[in-house]
């Protein structure tokens, strides 16, 4: 799963913010199943994909579930069926996170790699949610055009930043309004969590056995919340906390801004105590943690001041790009550490992997996390507010901060500049309790060394649901699936016989392989 100052009159006039505010479901009406008078269960007419096994099919249901049998989407669905059809529990739901990942890709993923009695009793399905990839995507900038967004910033801050990532989130919204405005409405996770539920009923489950990581945890947090009495096992990996996520979205942002940093950090120190294992420190006498964060710092700016250009001579990598995706690689933890080093040491000489360039990709991939998280959350209506937030992360945080707050609409919490400006209704937004009473249990997961996802926000999701439970990993990496074999074992337990870890559970295994 994937991702990516001044006063406030300069604000105001410099940047001026403005704040902007043929269905194919063939199924009798099922208000229980749907959760809404007049919405039809979808027909699945599986058929072979064609690669190797899966079978594949669209799904219809409703783009504004106020107006359900108005206009509707297609969403694209792919299954890997049980193994041993005999002793089949039911459909695993596996529902990717970002926002912006493809659920559908993932399925081939998640099924050779699990274990072999999960394969054998769960049909594994994965889906686009709407907006993303083959289910009605959201467009916003081409990526020519965002890549010349990031040509424009820089990874420390300067008077110009604000004023920058500002204009620069206001194309943006702008782009997205433009080309996807009769979708950004609707994209938000309430709607996301009844499509979920028409796709539970479409398979003739009564009960709802899923598995999401990252944001996905919060489309299940979400769809517990709504219909608690259709949960049979919820499994949310690196967890959410709901309430500062939804309604609190500045201090949300800043628990993920401290959570990469600290991240950087423990792996320069790993970095500076083990100069045998790492590039980046081994032709350093004695290095300190201080010392390769420095190096950090100099790499950057020197890709600030002389950027990498293409054969036309647009920008094609500078310090926001290398941040980026750096800052994407700590999400596989230690076991890719001296791979990472490698590769910094590699940027000294401005090559490597992390001379990374803006694609098309990374622009249909934030298009739809921008749009997704803009729907779900409000900021405060300040200018005031946000100049001093930014300023804050960037202060706080000041070797990966500033690229991220001063950049353009991105991964996560480089979102409030855009979600400040965003011009669509938020018909989609959720905004009731999360504490979903009368589920079954649901098993939270969380890494105490998450660089996305913060710890803390899995303990909070655990204490929030009413029959939440947490399973700890002690381990560097954002999700615990395929890191820790131990975590996994109690997920597929979980999963399967719906049986939570004792309370108090810590896994301290080493890092699975990959």
């Amino acid at each position: 799963m994937n991702r990516r100052c001044g006063a406030l009159a300069y604000l105001v006039a410099a940047a001026s913010v403005v704040l902007l505010g043929a269905s194919a479901a063939h199924a009798a009406t099922d208000p229980p199943a749907g959760g809404l008078p007049g919405v039809a269960v979808p027909t699945l007419d599986w058929a072979d994909c064609g690669d190797g096994g899966y079978q594949c099919t669209p799904a219809q249901v409703p783009l504004d579930y106020r107006r359900p049998a108005g206009t509707q989407l297609t969403l694209q669905l792919r299954r890997w069926p049980a193994a041993v059809p005999a002793t089949r529990i039911g459909t695993l739901f596996i529902y990717a996170g970002g926002p912006g990942s493809s659920g559908w890709d993932w399925v081939q993923t998640f099924a050779t790699s699990a274990s072999p009695e999960i394969r054998d009793r769960f049909d594994i399905v994965g889906f686009d949610p709407r907006g993303v990839r083959r289910s009605q995507p959201v467009n916003c900038l081409a990526g020519p055009a965002y890549r010349a967004q990031w040509a424009q910033v820089a990874t420390r801050p300067g008077p110009q930043s604000l004023g920058t990532a500002v204009r620069l989130a206001k194309e943006w919204a702008a782009a997205c309004q433009a080309h996807s405005g009769g979708l950004l409405p609707y994209v938000g996770t309430k709607s996301q969590a009844r499509d979920l539920d028409l796709l539970r009923a479409a398979v003739g489950d009564s009960k709802l056995t899923y598995f999401g990581g990252s944001y996905a945890s919060y489309v299940g947090t979400v769809y517990a919340s709504m219909f608690p009495e259709r949960t049979r096992a919820l499994i949310l990996d690196s967890g959410y906390d709901p309430e500062k996520y939804a309604n609190d979205p500045y201090a949300y942002d800043y628990g993920q801004y401290k959570s990469t940093e600290d991240a950087m950090y423990r792996f320069l120190g790993w970095c500076a105590a083990t100069p045998g294992q790492c590039a980046f420190a081994a032709g350093s006498p004695a290095p300190t943690t201080a010392d390769l964060a420095a190096k950090v710092h100099t790499i950057l700016d020197s890709l600030t001041a002389n950027p990498i250009r293409d054969a036309a001579g647009a920008v094609a990598v500078n310090g926001a790009t290398m941040l980026s995706e750096l800052t994407f690689r700590l999400n596989s933890g230690t076991r890719q550490w001296a791979t990472l080093g490698t590769n910094l040491h590699l940027a000294e000489t401005r090559t490597g992997p992390l001379m990374y360039a803006i694609t098309q990709s990374d622009a249909a991939f934030n298009a739809v996390n921008v749009a997704v998280e803009c729907a779900d959350r409000i900021y405060p209506r300040s200018p005031h507010e946000l100049r001093t937030r930014l300023a804050r992360a960037a202060a706080d945080f000041p070797l990966t901060g500033p690229g991220m707050a001063y950049g353009p609409p991105a991964y996560d919490q480089t979102h409030a500049p855009a979600c400040l400006q965003w011009p669509a209704a938020r018909h989609s937004r959720y905004t009731g309790s999360y504490r979903a009473h009368g589920s079954a249990p649901i098993l939270i997961v969380g890494n105490t060394g998450d660089p996305d996802t913060p710890y803390a926000d899995s303990v909070a999701l655990a204490r929030i649901l009413a029959n939440g439970h947490l399973l700890t990993w002690d381990g560097e990496g954002h999700t615990a699936r395929r890191k820790s074999a131990c975590a996994e074992a109690y997920m597929y337990e979980y999963l399967l016989r719906v049986t939570v870890p004792p309370a108090g559970t810590i896994c301290r295994d080493a890092p699975m392989p990959g």
